[in-house]
């Protein structure tokens, strides 16, 4: 049969610069010569990590607000983006009406969207395609972290085990391939947790043809597992933030899936927002420090005891973070003080709101039990 051709990038939010550009109508500074990636694609994916509105709608949470101007639909077409995956911990920023107008430009300029929805079917239903005589199904689902709307069914897919089960294992029947995006793991580190992996390859042995992750805002590696790959993070696609320059958080890659009979794939590295606006081909010292990156990760993915120590130690260089995040006044004299009116209560609604994102989102709460267990 001939190829299928499906591209996936990371995480895109085309605020600060980027609205620049495409308020003046400029995608050519956008994507410079990284646009010839997105040509002779049977379809073109990305993860829009933000909103699309012009309300001023802001759900109570703990962390930045992330949203753009609606006209930035426009980077997506240029890109010829078919399907927006919205499953993330953003795209609630602005409530439901954010959501909706997201939904509805998307649907406006001829882009498809999975990932959320006005419910629960709603949220966890697949798009489907038929590609070449080739049914496809692509799932979009996020770790817990702020994916709902206080008081609305209005949300995204989340992370629940037993759904996720029942989707795939649904999918797999009515499809030739099942694609899954995950959005999810612990921002900043370039590795996965020992659960995300397990959970990973559990997607894999029930019925995804390829796990594809995004949040980190820094690439990972790879393994291909029992035939089939899952990608770790893809990092940032376009993400611009003028205070980061030359770090982790300005490279990542693409993944371009060639589906025949089996799957196979070809990563094509990228720098973004570094220094210069838009997003970039490496040059021949990027690429090979780049590839030296990947190699060390996969080697480490591999490697369950190597893949332990490394969360162990990530989860110590946050040590004081998390501390900050949990340690209120304790002890049964506190606790009578604070009955009595004695003591100040630490527990107020910006706290409870924290310490209930901390324990269930997914990511937070793997390095919560680790700290804690010790």
């Amino acid at each position: 049969m001939e190829a299928i051709k499906v591209l996936f990038t990371g995480d895109f939010c085309p605020h600060n610069r980027m609205e620049t550009f495409s308020k003046d109508g400029n995608y050519a500074a956008v994507f410079n010569d990284f646009i010839e990636v997105f040509k002779n694609n049977d379809l073109n994916v990305t993860d829009v990590e933000c909103p699309l509105t012009a309300t001023s709608s802001r759900v109570p949470k703990i962390g930045p607000y992330q949203f753009a101007s609606p006209h930035t639909i426009g980077i997506l077409q240029y890109a010829n983006i078919g399907l927006a995956a919205m499953a993330n911990n953003h795209m609630m920023d602005c409530g439901a009406e954010g959501v909706n107008d997201t939904i509805n430009i998307c649907k406006k300029a001829g882009i498809a969207t999975v990932g959320t929805g006005a419910n629960n079917t709603e949220k966890r239903k697949p798009f489907s395609t038929v590609i070449k005589g080739k049914k496809i199904a692509i799932i979009n689902f996020a770790e817990n972290e702020f994916i709902s709307v206080p008081g609305s069914e209005v949300g995204a897919n989340g992370m629940h085990l037993v759904n996720n089960y029942y989707d795939i294992t649904a999918a797999k029947k009515d499809h030739d391939f099942v694609l899954l995006m995950v959005h999810g793991g612990n921002e900043f580190y370039s590795l996965p947790s020992p659960r995300i992996k397990e959970t990973y390859r559990f997607f894999i042995d029930i019925g995804a043809d390829v796990v594809i992750s995004n949040h980190t805002h820094c690439f990972s590696g790879y393994e291909v597992y029992n035939g089939k790959p899952i990608f770790y993070s893809l990092g940032n696609f376009i993400y611009d933030w003028p205070e980061k320059q030359q770090a982790d958080w300005n490279f990542g890659y693409v993944v371009k899936l060639s589906i025949t009979d089996k799957i196979d794939f070809e990563i094509i590295p990228l720098k973004q927002n570094s220094g210069v606006p838009g997003v970039f081909k490496l040059d021949e010292e990027e690429k090979i420090s780049f590839d030296l990156k990947l190699a060390q990760f996969n080697k480490i993915i591999g490697d369950d005891e190597q893949l332990a120590s490394s969360f162990d130690a990530y989860c110590n260089s946050v040590k004081r973070m998390y501390e900050a995040f949990i340690e209120p006044g304790f002890g049964k004299t506190i606790a009578s003080l604070r009955a009595r009116g004695f003591f100040p209560k630490f527990m107020k609604k910006r706290k409870r709101l924290l310490l209930l994102n901390l324990a269930r989102c997914e990511a937070h709460r793997d390095v919560l039990i680790n700290l804690l267990s010790k």
